[in-house]
C-alpha cells in the first residue's frame, strides 16, 4: 500500500525525523517532535500519520494556536492531496468550519479541543491530537494537553498525544507525556543571515521599522515580513511608508483584527514582477509560510496580556520578546530560499532576552479555566497534569469571581448557572451576561453583544457600545456575517428560539450582569469616573459618553493609577438598582471630621465604592460618642486629642521613667496608648462627640490611671515637674528629650555648689543656662565645673551686655536672684 506521503514529492527536513516519529508513535502513545523553522512538521506529520493502522479509524486533530495558522494549514494539506479544504483536510474554528462526512484531518484553534473533550471526554473517533507550535505555551493549549492526558490516562489508553514546536524544552514536556520519546528533526529549509541595527533610545519604534524597510528594499531582493507589537503599530508604519516606497511593492497589514479573507490575502504570495511588505504581529511568528519572504525585519516587541486580579482586568503590555519567539521569526525568512533577519537591537542584548516566552497560565484570568474544569469533574485544576501549575492565588481570585456570579457553589462544583454559562464558547463574563439576558428572553441581544466583545475589531473603535454595535449591525462584511452566525449559535444553546433581532437596544443593562464591579460614577472633571471597584478611569471629554452621569466598562487599558476606558455602556440609576439591587447596601456610618473636630454621622447608600445618595444624621451621645471618639483616635492619632501643657507633660514624664526604669512604669509610645485606649482614655470619657468638649483634664486622669497606686506616690519624687532653684523659682523641667532639661536664668543658680538632680539625686539634670533675656548662654553636665571653669569668660562677655544683672566673680558664694540689681548699685 502506497501511503499518502510517498505520492507527495515535497522535500522538506521534517521527512527525515518521520521515520522514527512512526515507530515511535507505532508503540507508544505519547510523542515529542522538535522540529525547527521551516522544516515542514505542520504539513508532513499530520499527512504521514493518518494512515497509520492505528489511526485507520479515526480523526487527526492538529491543534494551531492562531485561526490564521488554522486555515493556511489546513489549505496547504488539502492542496497537497488535490482536494479542495473541507473533504480530507477540514478546518473548525470559532467563526468559521469546512468539514464533511470524509474528513480525516481536522485542523483546529485550541479552545476547540477543550470544547470537544468536555462534550464528550473520550474523544470518540479521534486517533491522534497533534500540538502544533506548543512553545507558545498558551492557556487553552496547556488545559488542551492537561485535559488529553486525563483522558489518555483514564479512557483511551490508545488516544497519540504528539507535542510539536520548534523551540521547546523537548525533555521537560517528554516527562510530562510519561517519559515520552523525543525526535528531533535538525536544519532549516535554507540559511539565514542574521543581522543587527539598534533601534536609538527614545525613537519611536515605527521610525525605525519603516527607515529599516526603506533601506531593505533598496539593499535586498524579495518580500519583507516586519514584526512589530500591535495594531497601533503596523498602522503607524504603514503612514511613514505610504508612497515612500517602490512603485513594484505592495503594502500589506496582518494582525489578528482583520477578518480572515484579509489575513488569508496578505500571506498568499505577491503577483509575478511584484514584492511585498508585510507588516504583521505575532500572528506571523508561527505555522504560516508568506511565499516569496526572504527578509524577516524583527522589532523585538510584542503585546502580551497580563492578569491583574485585583482588579480583575486584563490589560495588554508590550514586552521584549523571548530568545525562542526571536528565532521562530528569523526562521520565517528561510522558509522558501536563503533569507536575512535584520533584529532592530544590538547582538549582545539577545542574550539578556528571556529563553521561553512566559506560559500564559502565569498571567491570564483562570476563571474560564475553573469552570471548565469544574464541568469535566475536576474542581481543583491542579490535579491535572500541566507544564506549570494554574498559580494558586490566580485560582482564588478565579474561584471568587464564579462564586459570585453563581457559576460554581461553595464546594467547587457546577451550578445551575454554572452549567448554563459552559456550554457557552465565551469569557465567563459575557457567558453570565448572555445566561441571565436568556431568564428575560433576550438571548439573542446579549449574543450579538458578547460576539461584539469578543471579536476585536468589529463595529470599530468607537468607545460607545452603542455606537458600535449600529455600525455592526450595518456591516454586511463576511466576516460580520459569520459573527452573527455565532451569536444565532450561542443563543440556540441558551434554548431561546430563533431570532430577527439586529441589536440590541439597551446595551448597558445587558452588560452590567457581565461587569457589575464595573458600574461606573462621573466624578470631577468631564470624562472621569469612579467604578464600583475602587478604582478611577477616564475617556476623551470629546467623547459622546464623557458627560454621562453612569456607565458600566467592557475595557479597561493602560495602568491603575491611568486607567483609560476604551469600551463602555451608558445606564440609569434605575438600571443599576433593577439588576444589582441586592448589592446596593445602605450603611449608617460614624466619621470623624478632622476639620470640625467633631464626630458625624451619615446615612449612605453605595454600590461599592459608588455613592448614590447621602444624608447627615444627629451626631452620636453617650457610648456611642465615646466609643466613635475612640476610632476617630485609631484613625486619625493622638494629636487629635486637646492635649494640656499638664498632660504632655506628664506623658513626657512617664516616657521617660519607663525608658529608664522599665515596668512597671507603663510605655507611653504612640502605638501602646493607641492599643490601649480602652484602658485609659475610653474610661474617663463623657459622651460628648465634639473634641473641643471633652476636659484636658480627662487625658492627665487617663494617663495617671495607667500608673500602679504605689508607684504614684513616687511619680514626683522620681520625675519631679519643676526645680526649686536657689533664687526661690520653681523652673519647669521639661522630659521631652533624651535627658531631663532645665532651662533656667544662670543668676539664679548662685550659691549653689552642687549639679542639680532629681530621681533622689541620682540622675543630673542637663542644665541649659540662660541670660537675663532668656537666651542660651551654655549647656552644661556639670555646674561646679562650669563655676570654676567657663564662667570667667561668660561673665566677662554677659556683664558688658547686661550690666544691670549681677555677674560676680565667685558664684558659688553669691547670693542667687532672679531680679536685676537695685538702681544705684
Amino acid at each position: 500500500m502506497v501511503q499518502v506521503l510517498d505520492r507527495i514529492k515535497l522535500e522538506l527536513p521534517v521527512r527525515a525525523a518521520i521515520p522514527p516519529l512512526l515507530d515511535a508513535l507505532a508503540n507508544r502513545n505519547s510523542a515529542v517532535l522538535v522540529a525547527p523553522p521551516g522544516a515542514g512538521k505542520t504539513t508532513l506529520v499530520p499527512l504521514a500519520l493518518f494512515d497509520q493502522p492505528w489511526a485507520a479509524h479515526g480523526k487527526i486533530i492538529l491543534l494551531e494556536p492562531r485561526r490564521l495558522a488554522a486555515r493556511a494549514a489546513a489549505r496547504r494539506m488539502a492542496e497537497l492531496l488535490g482536494e479542495e479544504v473541507g473533504k480530507t483536510v477540514g478546518y473548525a474554528m470559532r467563526m468559521e468550519t469546512r468539514t464533511s462526512a470524509a474528513t480525516r484531518i481536522l485542523v483546529v484553534t485550541e479552545s476547540v479541543l477543550s470544547r470537544m473533550i468536555l462534550d464528550d471526554p473520550e474523544l470518540s473517533g479521534v486517533a491522534a491530537v497533534l500540538f502544533d507550535e506548543f512553545h507558545e505555551r498558551s492557556l487553552d493549549g496547556d488545559f488542551g494537553l492537561a485535559l488529553s492526558l486525563d483522558v489518555q490516562g483514564a479512557l483511551r489508553p490508545d488516544l497519540r498525544l504528539l507535542v510539536m514546536s520548534a523551540t521547546i524544552d523537548g525533555a521537560r514536556v517528554a516527562s510530562l507525556l510519561g517519559n515520552a520519546p523525543v525526535i528531533e528533526s535538525e536544519g532549516r529549509s535554507f540559511p539565514v543571515d542574521i543581522r543587527y541595527a539598534e533601534r536609538p533610545a527614545g525613537e519611536p519604534v515605527e521610525d525605525a521599522m519603516a527607515r529599516a524597510i526603506r533601506e531593505t528594499l533598496a539593499a535586498e531582493q524579495g518580500s519583507i515580513l516586519a514584526f512589530l507589537p500591535g495594531q497601533r503599530e503596523i498602522e503607524r508604519t504603514k503612514e511613514r511608508l505610504q508612497d515612500r516606497i517602490p512603485a513594484d511593492t505592495d503594502l500589506v497589514p496582518l494582525y489578528g483584527m482583520m477578518d480572515g479573507k484579509a489575513q488569508d490575502q496578505a500571506i498568499r504570495p505577491p503577483p509575478p514582477g511584484r514584492r511585498k511588505v508585510v507588516l504583521a504581529t505575532a500572528i506571523a511568528e508561527t505555522s504560516i509560510t508568506i511565499d516569496g519572504v526572504r527578509v524577516v525585519i524583527d522589532s523585538g516587541l510584542a503585546r502580551v496580556p497580563r492578569y491583574e486580579p485585583s482588579i480583575g482586568l486584563t490589560r495588554l503590555e508590550t514586552v521584549r520578546v523571548s530568545r525562542a519567539s526571536a528565532d521562530q521569526r528569523a526562521g520565517r525568512a528561510g522558509r522558501t530560499q536563503p533569507g536575512v533577519a535584520l533584529r532592530l537591537w544590538r547582538a549582545e542584548q539577545t542574550a539578556a532576552l528571556p529563553a521561553f516566552t512566559q506560559p500564559e497560565i502565569r498571567e491570564a484570568d483562570l476563571s474560564g479555566l475553573l469552570l471548565d474544569s469544574a464541568a469535566f469533574g475536576v474542581s481543583d485544576p491542579a490535579q491535572l497534569a500541566f507544564l506549570d501549575p494554574p498559580p494558586a492565588p490566580a485560582l482564588a481570585e478565579a474561584r471568587a469571581l464564579l462564586v459570585e456570579l453563581d457559576a460554581l457553589d461553595a464546594t467547587g462544583r457546577l451550578t445551575e448557572t454554572g452549567t448554563s454559562m459552559r456550554k457557552l464558547a465565551l469569557p465567563v463574563r459575557l457567558a453570565h451576561m448572555v445566561a441571565e439576558a436568556a431568564r428575560n428572553g433576550e438571548a439573542h441581544e446579549a449574543a450579538l453583544l458578547a460576539v461584539l466583545l469578543t471579536e476585536r475589531g468589529l463595529g470599530g473603535e468607537a468607545v460607545d457600545l452603542e455606537r458600535r454595535m449600529s455600525r455592526f449591525a450595518s456591516d454586511r462584511s463576511p466576516r460580520a456575517n459569520a459573527a452573527r452566525q455565532l451569536a444565532e449559535r450561542l443563543a440556540r444553546q441558551t434554548g431561546a428560539k430563533p431570532s430577527q433581532v439586529v441589536a440590541p437596544a439597551h446595551i448597558g443593562s445587558l452588560l452590567i450582569h457581565a461587569w457589575p464591579d464595573r458600574v461606573a460614577k462621573a466624578r470631577g472633571a468631564r470624562g472621569t469616573f469612579v467604578l464600583a471597584n475602587g478604582r478611577g478611569a477616564s475617556m476623551p471629554e470629546t467623547d459622546s459618553l464623557a458627560g454621562g452621569q453612569f456607565l458600566v466598562v467592557a475595557d479597561l487599558q493602560g495602568k491603575a493609577q491611568s486607567s483609560r476606558i476604551a469600551a463602555a455602556a451608558a445606564l440609569t440609576e434605575a438600571d443599576i438598582r433593577a439588576a444589582l439591587g441586592d448589592k446596593i447596601e445602605r450603611q449608617v456610618e460614624t466619621q470623624f471630621d478632622p476639620e470640625r473636630g467633631s464626630v458625624r454621622v451619615r446615612e449612605v447608600t453605595r454600590l461599592g465604592a459608588i455613592t448614590f445618595a447621602e444624608r447627615m444624621l444627629p451626631s452620636p451621645k453617650g457610648a456611642d460618642a465615646d466609643n466613635a471618639i475612640i476610632a476617630a483616635v485609631r484613625a486619625h492619632g493622638l494629636g487629635i486629642l486637646p492635649w494640656s501643657k499638664e498632660a504632655i507633660q506628664l506623658r513626657r514624664r512617664l516616657h521617660w521613667l519607663h525608658r529608664g526604669l522599665g515596668e512597671p512604669w507603663p510605655d507611653m509610645s504612640d502605638a501602646f496608648l493607641i492599643d490601649h485606649l480602652e484602658d485609659w482614655l475610653l474610661p474617663f470619657l463623657t459622651g460628648e462627640p465634639d473634641l473641643k468638649r471633652i476636659d484636658p483634664a480627662a487625658l492627665r486622669m487617663g494617663l495617671l490611671s495607667l500608673v500602679p497606686h504605689d508607684l504614684q506616690r513616687k511619680l514626683d519624687a522620681l520625675a519631679p515637674t519643676h526645680y526649686a532653684a536657689p533664687s526661690g523659682s520653681n523652673a519647669p523641667i521639661d522630659y521631652e528629650g533624651e535627658k531631663p532639661t532645665l532651662s533656667i536664668r544662670v543668676q539664679e543658680l548662685f550659691g549653689l555648689s552642687q549639679h542639680p538632680s532629681i530621681a533622689n539625686g541620682t540622675v543630673p539634670l542637663a542644665l541649659e543656662l540662660l541670660s537675663p533675656a532668656h537666651r542660651p548662654i551654655q549647656l552644661t553636665s556639670d555646674l561646679p565645673g562650669f563655676w570654676r571653669g567657663s564662667w570667667a569668660d561668660v561673665r566677662a562677655d554677659m556683664r558688658g551686655r547686661y550690666p544691670k544683672h549681677v555677674w560676680p566673680e565667685d558664684p558659688m558664694t553669691a547670693q542667687a536672684t532672679n531680679r536685676a540689681k537695685p538702681r544705684g548699685k
